[in-house]
This record gives C-alpha cells, structure tokens and sequence, in this order.
C-alpha cells in the first residue's frame, strides 16, 4: 500500500515527525508506521520497546494528544502504528500548524493558515462580523439590483423582497447578531474597498503577453459588479462577429456569454479577499483568462473540479446571496455548466492552471468566429472610408454632421476615420472648421 493522505510510512523515528501527527490531528486524521519504507516494505525498528514508552509521551507533552500507539510484527520485524484521530480544535507544534494533504505535509501560513483556524473554530472568512457599519450605511442601488435579479430568477418571492433591508440580510442570514457580516458589507456597501482592500475587478485588453493596450476597473459592491462587468467586457472588450437570418441581426461572440458570466461570478464568491488582489480578466485576440486567489478544500485538483463535486464555496454567505440573486448554480453545477456551454457554442472546454493560493481558467476563442469577425470588421472599415472620401468629393465644404447622417455611423467613428486619413495625408483641411473645406490628395 503505497502512502496517501492518510497513511504515511518512515523508517526510524525522529522527534520532527511529531509535525507528521500534527498533519494529520489538523486533517482527516491519519496512521504514520515507524519502520517501512517510502514504498511501504518492511524494515523494522531495533528500539521499539522504548519508543512504545517515548512517542505517547512526547505526543502528549508536545501536542497536547492522545493517540494510539501500536506494536506490530510483520515478517519477523518490529513495525509500530500510530494512528491519530482528526482534532475538533487547532493543533500547533511548537506554534506551528502543520496540515496534511494528499501524501505531503505542509506548514500552514498567511490566509491558508488563518481559514484554517477560522473551519476549526466553525466560522468563514465571510461570515465574521464588522463593527461601526451598519444597514444604513450600505447602497440603496446595490439592494435594487438583488430585488431585480431574485425576482427575474425565481428564488425569492416578491413578499420576501418587500421586506426592508434589515429583514432580508437577516433572511439571507448576513447579521452576526446585530453586526453586519463582512458579506454584507462586500455585497451591499458602495465602497467596501474602504475596510477590503482588492475587492474589485481589474480587466485589460493584450495584444500579447507584454502588451497591455488599455484596461477597466469596475468597482463598488460586489451586486454592483456583477451587474456592470459582463456588459463592460462584451461592450468594449468583445467584437460580435455580425450576420442575418433575414432581417434578423445575429451577433456571434468568440466566447459563450453564460459561461463566462458564470466563471466571473464563480471566481467572485470562491476570492480569498483577505489577500487584497483583485479578480483579474485577461482579454486577448483569441482567448480569454480570468484568475482569483482562493483557498481551494483539502485534497483537491483540477481533476476534482472538472467531475462531479459538492459546493463548497470559500465564502458561503456570498455565494448563499449570489444564489438567491439567481447569478450562479448551487450544488457544485458551476464548472459543469461552464463545459456545457463551451461545448454547445463550439469551443474547447476552458483550461485550468491551479496554484496553491489562486486559480486561473482560460477560454479559448472561436477561431472561425474571430477570424469572420475581423474581416468583417475590415471591410466594414474601407467601406465606411471609401464612402467618406466619395461624399468629400461630392461636396468639399461637408460637415461632420453630414457626414454622420449620410454615412449612418457615429460622430465618434467619423471623427476617428477622419483623424487618420489626416495623419496619413489623404485628406487636407484648408480653412477653419466653420468656413474651410476638405481638399482629396490624390
């Protein structure tokens, strides 16, 4: 039996494997065997009857433990087991946490170490109160938007939302007490950058990796980005592909809007905003990443979010709002929604790069899609330019105004259109703006 999170094999003892059984009393529990090799073969023990005296007593005046110690005789040889039941509260050696994962032991710090000790003592990182805010304090706006999107969705009942603000934070269960919880505070409050440092979305435009051309940040609560940053991003960062069905206008995106909105929201509720990074997007020309820091469970992969698992949200108060607001799945369906709709529009299924504190997924784009998009787009382009230079021509003293009625474009894409063929010296400007006129360089 090779080792796994709960087995772990050494051949002799050392007083430093104490921080083995700390692992495990933190964890699931676990049984470490002194005298087997990595491979799980026997090598014995010679000291095994003063070890049988010295590692309870260790364990205990160390650890503060009790834990069953062992002596086994496999193949003639002295093997001893100790076997350690996962502890209800915090074990620390020498004030250390140590915690076991997979087959590894690892030395808990900074916001892992902090919700580890806040599971242990029942509490999530969302749900621990605030002082000096109260309901009054937050955004009327922020409210609204929940109103509107809980009805669209179904999930509360328009009696439900006709209660005031203090109700239905207590409903949604955002009061510790008589303290608004820091989910409420990141939900619901206009600034809550003001006491969560990072507690906003960041998205930039890249040609390629070292070229960033311009970027956005959508801030306030987090009600209010999840309303604003899907339109921004397919507003702005995202060119529809455009056809007909008919006289019907048919807009085609390089990625499937649903599944986005939904990696954008999962990536809102699973934040670890303790670490005072933003929610990053990343848009290029054929792909699309979107990263958050977060604080995966123990024991899993990206193998264990791409099947079937239980919802187990790192701050479940806001992802309990986001639900009720109809923005997201429950039960876990999240990921397994996202391949769906990648599927049905296409594309591959997003690729995930999983770091000990953050996650990235990338999206890769419809290729045809883009590629139609962009000749399009350049067509559409000398199109509008060949019909500039042919009403100039028709008529030298034209107006900006005329040219946008004539052309059926907008003041900002003739005064663009404009401004390059100026720079490229294919059209001159004699005279002021009022009274001059437009002179073609052949």
């Amino acid at each position: 039996m090779s080792e796994s999170q709960l087995i772990e094999y050494k051949e002799s003892w050392r007083d430093e494997y104490l921080k083995w059984i700390c692992g495990f009393a933190n964890a699931q529990g676990g049984v470490l065997y002194i005298g087997k090799r990595d491979d799980g073969s026997v090598c014995g023990v010679a000291d095994s009857k003063k070890l049988m005296e010295d590692i309870p007593n260790k364990v205990r005046d160390v650890l503060g433990l009790i834990v069953d110690v062992d002596l086994m005789n496999e193949n003639g040889l002295n093997v001893i087991k100790i076997t350690v039941e996962e502890n209800p509260y915090p074990v620390n050696y020498k004030g250390e946490y140590h915690y076991r994962t997979g087959s590894t032991k690892q030395l808990l710090q900074g916001s892992a170490l902090t919700n580890f000790l806040l599971r242990k003592t029942g509490k999530n990182w969302d749900s621990i109160p605030f002082e000096n805010i109260t309901v009054e304090d937050l955004d009327k706006e922020s409210f609204d938007i929940f109103h509107r999107e809980a009805i669209r969705s179904g999930r509360m009942s328009k009696d439900d939302l006709k209660l005031s603000n203090l109700e239905l934070l207590e409903k949604l269960n955002l009061l510790d007490g008589t303290m608004l919880k820091r989910a409420a505070v990141l939900l619901f409050h206009r600034n809550p950058e003001k006491w969560i440092t990072g507690s906003f979305v960041k998205i930039g435009f890249f040609e390629n990796d070292a070229d960033l051309r311009y970027q956005d940040e959508v801030h306030g609560s987090l009600m209010i980005q999840a309303d604003r940053v899907i339109d921004l991003l397919y507003t702005k960062y995202l060119t529809a592909e455009i056809s007909y069905d008919n006289i019907t206008r048919i807009e085609h995106y390089p990625f499937p809007k649903d599944a986005i909105r939904e990696a954008i929201f999962n990536a809102l509720i699973h934040q670890d905003f303790s670490v005072g990074v933003p929610v990053q997007i990343s848009v290029y020309k054929d792909k699309l990443y979107i990263s958050n820091d977060c604080v995966f469970p123990a024991n899993w992969t990206t193998e264990t979010l791409m099947k079937k698992h239980r919802s187990l949200p790192h701050n479940p108060d806001i992802a309990n709002t986001f639900f009720r607001a109809g923005f997201i799945e429950s039960w876990g369906r999240g990921i397994e929604k996202i391949c769906r709709l990648c599927k049905e529009y296409g594309i591959s299924e997003p690729e995930y790069t999983v770091h000990p504190n953050d996650i990235m997924m990338m999206f890769k784009a419809n290729m045809i899609a883009v590629t139609q998009k962009d000749d399009t787009v350049n067509d559409t382009v000398n199109d509008t330019v060949n019909a500039i230079l042919a009403l100039i021509k028709q008529n030298p003293s034209i107006t900006y105004e005329d040219l946008t009625k004539k052309t059926g474009k907008s003041r900002r894409t003739i005064s663009r259109i404009i401004t390059e063929l100026k720079t490229t010296g294919t059209i001159v400007r004699v005279g002021s703006d009022k009274t001059g006129h437009w002179m073609i360089n052949q």
